[in-house]
């Protein structure tokens, strides 16, 4: 049997070839082929009953007719039962099992089995989008943490990906800091080059709201504000000088939360880049019909949609100005023409979603009209982080917890497991480690959720060794490391493995069916950006290796036993540790 990495894609695959000798529409006809539930075998081919059911025929005989025409290898590699009406399951014999084992031993070559799937596209992922002259806080996270994983996985599986992170620093807000800036610059300098100097972001926050309430207040103070604003879009030198240090100290704060997640950008363009690329926008949506005036502002109906036949996107402010759409329509454009893109991924909350759908259904009429090639647009929505008390996570007192702080305590949290546990390691080794499972359990707590839900921020259970937490899979890894360790071998050493006999046990070959299945977790996770089903997978796998463990003795003395077991704990640290990656985890030998 042919050995793929995707085991799935090969019987799907050989279905197609089987239809086309049985005689079926093979235009018609799809084998439909998932990962089946264990009691019935390793993978299950479901198209038969909806193609009987098309062409009114027995979908029992059609399944009987498809399995007889299977390829040879196939039906050497696998056991094939028709079950029910006309379900066929594949239950793959350990040979085959073996022979997946063998051929996919590292991480390039999971790498190149995975590439197949995206190989030729390009995906832009508009991911984290912070505002500049504020610190991120929690509400931040999901966006940041999805977003890393979305792309990833999007890599893992071929597609060539530029991270953009598309931030917040133009607008009606830089007039009122910059006012707030020029007052603070007369009445107390030495003040605000202290506060710039110990903690810059928090000190443009703090002038922002000290520039908004002043406006709110007073009337004039608004208007000198704006003011400052309609300066600062002519480039008056001392405006920009000041917008432009703004957006230095903001990036040097964020880059300190992207460095601690492992996050890294291609490109930072924010709305101030597409400032001089809105006119096109409007210019093109009125000579193609689009947009027309209303009541002063530029705006787009999509009567054919139920929702939106009276809520018009406006796409510029009734005063002149630009707004979301006009920047959000402007990047579609440049990243069509400049990165050739086929798709953008925007890792946005659930409460942009009408926002998102005007978005792309303009875009997509727009396009049409002028003729260009429509990219696939995906809105990559998520739920709300909450606490103990069902409400949007904030400190005690209200406020937006610091992304920051939050990092920062659940590193010290993490130390005290760390403490506990392995108070032999090194002092340095201990710091590491708390890092990375602190860090890591921040990051998995959201991952391990389907995003589409809001999910309860539990500090107990998520640095927790019980349950699926970063922390059980992370010393999943580190227990596979020293066991290898403990018989001074080597993981993926191709002498040790090559003497392996072959699996037998109900554990090995649990374990080994388990393994085979990375493929389907990988193409589901990213197929749905989800990646809380790759780790679910992953959680799955360390309880498959668990079992494993303590059924099976891995340090036997015959040495074919030794090397088939090794070489099944080689593999599991190879795919937990690939699997932690394209969620963005680190992992430790040790802890």
């Amino acid at each position: 049997m042919h050995v793929s990495f995707n085991l799935a894609a090969t019987f799907d695959a050989a279905l197609k070839t089987a239809a086309t000798a049985a005689g079926f529409d093979a235009a018609d006809f799809s084998p439909e082929v998932r990962t089946a539930d264990p009691k019935h075998g390793d993978f299950q081919a479901n198209g038969v009953l909806p193609y009987a059911k098309r062409t009114k025929q027995n979908p029992r005989a059609l399944a009987e007719k498809l399995v007889a025409a299977l390829p040879a290898d196939v039906l050497t590699g696998s056991d094939v039962v028709i079950a029910g009406p006309g379900f066929i399951n594949f239950t793959l014999k350990p040979g085959a099992l073996q022979a997946w084992l063998r051929e996919f031993s590292t991480r390039a070559q999971l790498t190149a089995g995975a590439a197949v799937a995206y190989s030729g596209q390009t995906w832009v992922v508009d991911y984290s989008s912070p505002n500049t002259a504020k610190q991120m806080h929690v509400g931040h996270l999901r966006s940041a943490v999805i977003g890393e994983a979305v792309c990833r996985l999007l890599a893992f599986s071929g597609a060539r990906v530029i991270r953009d992170n598309h931030i917040g620093d133009w607008g009606t807000q830089f007039g009122k800091i910059i006012w707030a800036y020029k007052q603070a610059l007369v009445t107390a300098p030495a003040d605000l080059e202290a506060a710039l100097a110990a903690e810059p972001l928090a000190e443009f926050e703090r002038l922002y709201k000290v520039g908004n309430n002043a406006a709110d207040a007073d009337p004039a103070v608004l208007k000198e504000a704006q003011q400052e604003l309609v300066k600062l879009q002519a480039h008056d030198p001392e405006n920009t000088a000041i917008w432009k240090r703004i957006g230095e100290v903001s990036f040097s704060a964020f880059q300190q939360i992207y460095d601690l997640l492992g996050i890294r950008f291609d490109y930072t363009l924010g709305e101030s880049f597409y400032n001089d690329k809105v006119d096109q926008v409007y210019r093109e949506l009125t000579e193609c019909g689009l947009a027309a005036e209303s009541q002063g502002a530029l705006v787009v109906f999509h009567p054919e949609h139920p929702r939106f036949k009276e809520q018009p996107f406006l796409v510029r402010k009734s005063d002149g100005a630009a707004n979301y759409a006009s920047t959000d329509l402007a990047t579609i454009l440049y990243r069509s023409e400049h990165f050739k893109a086929d798709a953008t991924a925007y890792v946005i909350d659930s409460r942009q979603g009408d926002h998102c759908q005007q978005l792309f259904l303009t875009a997509q009429k727009w396009f049409d009209k002028t003729n260009r090639k429509v990219p696939h647009l995906e809105h990559v929505s998520f739920g709300t982080v909450l606490g103990e008390d069902g409400k949007p996570l904030k400190t005690r007192s209200g406020e937006n917890i610091k992304l920051k702080d939050l990092l920062r305590e659940a590193v010290e949290r993490a130390r005290r497991l760390v403490d506990e546990r392995s108070s032999d390691l090194p002092e340095a080794e201990r710091a590491r480690i708390a890092e990375v499972v602190g860090i890591g359990s921040v990051q998995y707590a959201d991952l391990s959720q389907n995003r589409s839900s809001d999910y309860l921020f539990s500090w107990d259970k998520m640095i927790s060794l019980e349950g699926n937490t970063a922390a059980y899979l992370l010393y999943a890894v580190a227990r596979v490391r020293s066991i290898f360790r403990k018989l001074d071998a080597t993981p993926g050493d191709a002498t040790t493995e090559a003497g392996a006999n072959a699996i037998e046990t109900p554990a090995e070959l649990a374990l080994a069916r388990k393994l085979v299945k990375f493929s389907d977790a990988v193409a589901l996770a990213t197929s749905s950006l989800r990646p809380h089903f790759l780790g679910l997978y992953l959680y799955e796998l360390a309880g498959e290796f668990s079992a494993f463990y303590a059924a099976d003795k891995v340090a036997v003395e015959d040495p074919a036993v030794r090397a088939r077991r090794l070489l099944l704990c080689a593999r599991t640290l190879l795919v937990l540790e690939t699997g932690l990656d394209l969620l963005g985890l680190r992992t430790v030998n040790r802890m």
